[in-house]
This record gives C-alpha cells, structure tokens and sequence, in this order.
C-alpha cells in the first residue's frame, strides 16, 4: 500500500494490516507524518511534532515483531496527545504561556496505557486557553482552524485533537473533557467520541503542584476522538487499563453483560424553551430511523430533567473554578479568557460557600434518578447542539455569545456533572450558504456502559456514513 493511501485508514483498518505486517508501524508512521506536513501548516491543529521519536518507536516496535513479540492491540498506530496531559519530556502547557516550561516528568496514565498498548505518538495537540472554552486558540500557539472551513469553529478545548484526526493526522487522538471538551469539536468537525464515564479512564498529571477540584475530579475524563464509531470499540479496552495512581479509577471490562433485546432507546427532542434548527431535528430523524432499522427500540418518552442538573451542576464547577483558580486566570491569563470567564460568571452564576457544598449534595439525587430511568432505558438519543455549529470566537460575543456556546449545550456539561457515558456521533451533512457542515447527536448510556453507546454509535455511522469521506474531498476542493 502507498504511503498516500495508509493515512486515510481508520484504525481498526490500519491494525489489520499492521498485525500481519502488510504495513510496517514506520510506514503508518511516516504515512501519518507526511499528511501533517502536509495539511497542518493550515490547520494549527498540532502544536509540537514529535517525526523523530516517533519513528524511532515506530522502528522498535518493527524490531520486536520481528522477534516474534506478540503486536498490542494499537501496534503501530499513530495517535496525538492534547498538550494539558503529561507526556514524558514535553511541556504540559494548558494553552497558556506562564507553563511553557512545565516539562513533565513521566507520562500520565493515558499516555503509559496507549505506549503499551503499540500506539506511537506523533505531536502534541492544540487547546484552548486553560482548556476552559469551547473554541480553541490561545496566546501561546494560536488558533486552530476547523478542516471544513475557517468559518466553522474548531470546537474546544480538545480542538487540535479533533481537526487531527479528522484532516488524517493520526487515526487516534487524545482528548479531554469536562463538560463537552470531546464532543464539542467532535460536532465541529463530524468526528466521533466518546465521553466516557466517572472512573473509566485512569487520569493523573505527575507534573501537576496541587490537587484539582473535586467536581474537576469527578466531571473531567479522558477519551479520543476518532473517525469512525469502530475504533472506539478497539481502542477504548487499552484506555481503560487499570493504574494506582488514580484512585477513582473503576477495574471494570470494557464489555458489558448483554441485555435481552431489543435494547429500548428513549429518544427526547426537549429543548427547554430554546429553538431547535431544523438540521438538528433531520439529524435526530436520521439517527432515530438508524437505530430502528439495527433493531433497537427507540421510544420518544420524557426523560428526568437534564436542564436543572446542567444548570446546577455548572453554576457549582464555576463556584469550583473561581476558588481555585481564580487567581491564577487572573495572573496567568489573557485578556480574552479572562473577559469570557467574566461573562461565564454572568451567565452561571458561581455557587459558593454552603450553596456549592448544597449542590454537590444534590447531584446524588441527579444521579440516582437517571439511574433509575437508566434502567428501563439503558440508551437515551439526544440533540448535542439545538443549532448547528457556530462561529470562531462566539463566545467571545458577551452574553450572547457564551448563551449560544454554552447556554444551549445543556446536553453536553449534564452528562459530566451526572457522571454517565456519552457518545458522540454525526447523523447529518448539512448544506449551508458557506459549504457543508457535519451535524451530530448524542447517546447516553447507563452507569459503565459506554460499550452500548459506542455499539448505538456504530450502528448510526453504518447506516450513514462517516464523515471524514465528504471532508476530504471538501478539503481537495479547497487547494
């Protein structure tokens, strides 16, 4: 196979092939280097590129199956790390310039687990300014810029990772969230993710000086962006190996009990007084019929509030936020990033005090109710956005702007203060005045379960397609 073509497999597509040697961990390799040469002086999406220690890892890994070492279950495939995660030698930025020169003493648990598992990392990928907004740029590297086009935002703050993956640099890219940060570029770009549940994913920075937060320890989990629903599937069961240095990590199989089918979908268009786009509702319509036609069985139904549980849940991460890291945006950050933090304030006004520890009380009671509702439907199919996506630097636009960024994503940051698994997946290729642009949608899953909405996910993209195909060749027509 030519290194031309080797870039564009998926994954699961490039493993077969690595695995019986038809294509060399240096040839996947220096096939996904090339396209980053190629298309990310436009993108900005990765940030440090790492050609020499990857191939070097890339040659090893050739060697010890040459030997007769038995392949990972990742042998070979180039990935991407978000640069707000610890990578042995390279700086943990956050996107902001005073942490430059955070080197990181050894590899967080998500980066040991993809080395282990025969994944070579290529570069670092861009994020937002404290990984804190839903766009990605910042003053230390810059904006990066969505594949479908500059007048799309990137989605943040995993934005690099997003616009990688989905522009063919790497078949997997790492990323991070805490209240939308996979799936927001996810539905900017038409890549899939999944927001894995409290515990999953082992997480812990060795660099860090103090501990998080406690909403930032139980909303924020680690995860990939991927191209298509399948390499969730086979990457997901690396990812979630087991390390003692996280204490909240839960020892549990990626793949769940079967459920006596058909497996009930409960499918809720509520909006919570916000208009939904009419491409948003075809999306939904295209899912839900996908769904069907796999053989699940969706019912429209009236779902435990997600509004409350989003709007408590985010006004307490504020409350989090501007006590712990209040003085550091402060001292560290932009002007931009600390007038929208300002504005994020107006719209979510920070619980503090007795009322965040009210909140964090609450969020049991949030809780156990989906639980409940889990357990008559283990699958519940969401709009992620009631719009499509928006504009670079929207929320820099006041309160407005932070309303249509964040106020409507009240499907997005729930989920984290819930602590549920989400799959985010496209459903829709929208045509607009300024070109095509990807749609998706959710799918949340009961407690543990993030291998039903990745299997939901699968079965949305093998009836609809992915989206990386119609990108590229936006992309070709663009030159």
């Amino acid at each position: 196979m030519k290194n031309q073509e080797i870039w564009r497999l998926d994954a699961s597509g490039l493993m077969a092939l690595t695995r019986t040697g038809a294509v060399s961990a240096k040839e996947a390799t220096t096939a996904a280097l090339n396209r980053l040469e190629a298309v990310n002086p436009q993108l900005n999406a990765v940030v440090e590129t790492l050609a020499e220690t990857a191939l070097n890892t890339a040659e090893a890994l050739d060697q010890a199956r040459a030997n007769g070492a038995p392949c990972g279950p990742l042998h070979g495939v180039p990935v991407t790390i978000k640069v707000n995660v610890d990578q042995a030698g390279c700086a943990t930025t956050n996107g902001v310039v005073a942490l430059k020169n955070v080197i990181a003493p050894e590899d967080a648990p998500v980066v040991a687990n993809l080395r282990k598992a025969g994944a070579v990392i290529i570069g670092r990928s861009n994020t937002s300014e404290f990984s804190f907004r839903a766009d990605t740029d910042n003053p230390l590297y810059g904006r990066t810029h969505n594949p479908w086009g500059k007048h799309i935002s990137a989605g943040g703050s995993s934005g690099g990772a997003g616009a990688a993956v989905m522009a063919g640099i790497g078949a997997l890219a790492h990323g991070n969230d805490i209240g939308g940060s996979l799936r927001f570029p996810a539905a900017a770009t038409g890549a899939v993710s999944l927001k894995p549940g409290l515990g999953r994913v082992p997480a812990w920075n060795p660099s860090q000086s103090a501990e998080r937060g406690l909403l930032a320890q139980s909303m924020s989990v680690q995860g990939l962006l991927t191209r298509s629903a399948r390499d969730l599937d086979l990457a997901m069961p690396a990812m979630i190996a087991g390390d003692m240095r996280d204490p909240l990590h839960s020892p549990l199989p990626w793949q769940g009990p079967p459920l006596e089918g058909p497996i009930r979908v409960a499918f809720s268009r509520e909006t919570y007084g916000y208009d939904l786009h009419r491409d948003v509702d075809a999306a939904l319509d295209a899912a839900l019929d996908a769904l069907r036609d796999a053989g699940y069985r969706v019912e429209e139904v009236e779902t435990p509030s997600i509004f409350e549980a989003g709007r408590i849940g985010y006004r307490a991460l504020m409350g989090e936020v501007k006590t712990l890291m209040g003085r550091d945006i402060k001292d560290m950050g932009s002007d931009t990033i600390r007038q929208i933090f300002d504005t994020y304030f107006q719209e979510f006004p920070p619980l503090c005090n007795s009322d965040l520890l009210r909140a964090m009380a609450e969020r049991s009671r949030f809780m156990r109710e989906w639980n409940v509702f889990l357990a008559r439907y283990p699958l519940v199919l969401t709009p992620f956005m009631f719009k499509p996506f928006f504009a670079p630097d929207r929320d820099t636009n006041g309160r407005a702007g932070v309303q249509e960024v964040l106020g409507e994503a009240i499907y997005s940051y729930a989920v984290n203060f819930l602590g549920l698994p989400a799959a985010c997946v496209p459903a829709r290729l929208a045509q607009t005045e300024k070109g095509p642009q990807p749609i998706n949608v959710q799918i949340i899953a009961q407690r543990w379960r993030e291998d039903l909405a990745v299997a939901a996910a699968q079965a949305i993209e093998e009836r609809l397609g992915q989206m990386c195909h119609p990108l590229w060749e936006t992309m070709e027509a663009g030159k």
